[in-house]
């Protein structure tokens, strides 16, 4: 991983002054053994031409660095960008459309967008094999029904109903990485292909006793905490470390984000964990692995707004 000495944005954006500083940071990160790859024919030998400009010898079309990423086509200057990723992917509980729109003088929807397409590319850390002990948890994403006004209750929507609130399943290794993603329901048959997918079959798995989990007791070795009885551990066995991260992404939401829609909740799942899984890394090195994940992940705007809800 490229080293990035900045602790700060102050730092960020003394090592980066200008558009040509950004061109030749993302070439430099973006190329394999000093050469870029073509982005139309990977493997394909590639001629350098005048003013960051490339061919690619298979297809004979010309590409840049930006070409095929998060920042083909942008109106957006690129230093402007590093500020929005640097804000997206340092501040623990995120950012909100209408600071950093202030922040780098847009408009409150193209700071929307811009966070939207970051996020986006941020599902590339939201993903990662799990392996030994997993605690597994879910939680439900929405106001509280009892703090609704009269008007605006949701009749039969306590405990794990889910009428008003959208569930998240999350599955964190001990030591490791962590995975979540927005579920249908609560119920073994959502709930057992997640985590077939992404923990190993090795994996040792942690959970509470929601019958939701009754169907992966065959498939791992599987053992679980009684919430019902009051019960938060039981020698080893607990799911403190994942319900931890539930504070976090919670105290998040409503505190920077203040509520989010059902159709848009995974992308901010994805910024969440982005940041989790390299808290641990210097602020510099999770610059470059954000800007590592816009190479293949670029959202539009008609894709964005007209996605099946």
């Amino acid at each position: 991983m490229l080293e990035l000495e900045a602790k700060s944005l102050l730092d960020l954006l003394q090592k980066f002054p200008n558009e040509e500083a950004c061109i030749n940071h993302l070439e430099t990160l973006y190329s394999v053994n000093g050469e870029l790859n073509s982005p139309f024919s990977p493997g394909s030998k590639v001629y350098k031409l005048k003013n960051h400009w490339y061919r690619c010898k298979d297809t004979g079309k010309n590409f840049n660095v930006k070409t095929k990423t998060i920042f083909e086509n942008t109106k957006i200057p690129l230093r402007t960008w590093f500020v929005a990723i640097w804000f997206a992917s340092s501040h623990k509980k995120g950012i909100s459309s209408y600071q950093l729109a202030r922040d780098i003088q847009v408009t409150q929807k193209t700071a929307w967008f811009m966070l939207h397409r970051i996020r986006e590319a941020f599902k590339e850390a939201n993903g990662i094999k799990l392996t030994g002990t997993i605690e597994i948890d879910e939680t439900f994403v929405g106001g509280k029904n009892k703090n609704r006004h009269r008007d605006k209750k949701v009749k039969n929507s306590q405990g794990r109903s889910f009428k008003d609130k959208t569930p998240v399943i999350g599955m964190l290794e001990r030591g490791g990485n962590l995975v979540a993603k927005v579920i249908e329901s609560t119920k073994g048959k959502h709930l057992t292909p997640i985590i077939t997918r992404y923990a190993a079959k090795d994996a040792v798995l942690y959970t509470d006793e929601w019958q939701g989990y009754n169907n992966v007791k065959n498939l791992y070795d599987h053992d679980f905490i009684d919430h019902s009885v009051k019960q938060y551990s039981k020698g080893d066995v607990c799911t403190n470390r994942i319900e931890g991260f539930w504070g976090i992404f919670k105290r998040g939401i409503k505190g920077i984000y203040h509520k989010t829609s059902r159709r848009y909740l995974h992308y901010y799942v994805n910024e969440f964990v982005f940041r989790y899984n390299f808290r641990d890394f210097s602020e510099g090195v999770r610059f470059n692995l954000a800007l590592y994940c816009f190479i293949k992940n670029r959202l539009t705007y008609n894709e964005l707004t007209h996605e099946v809800a």
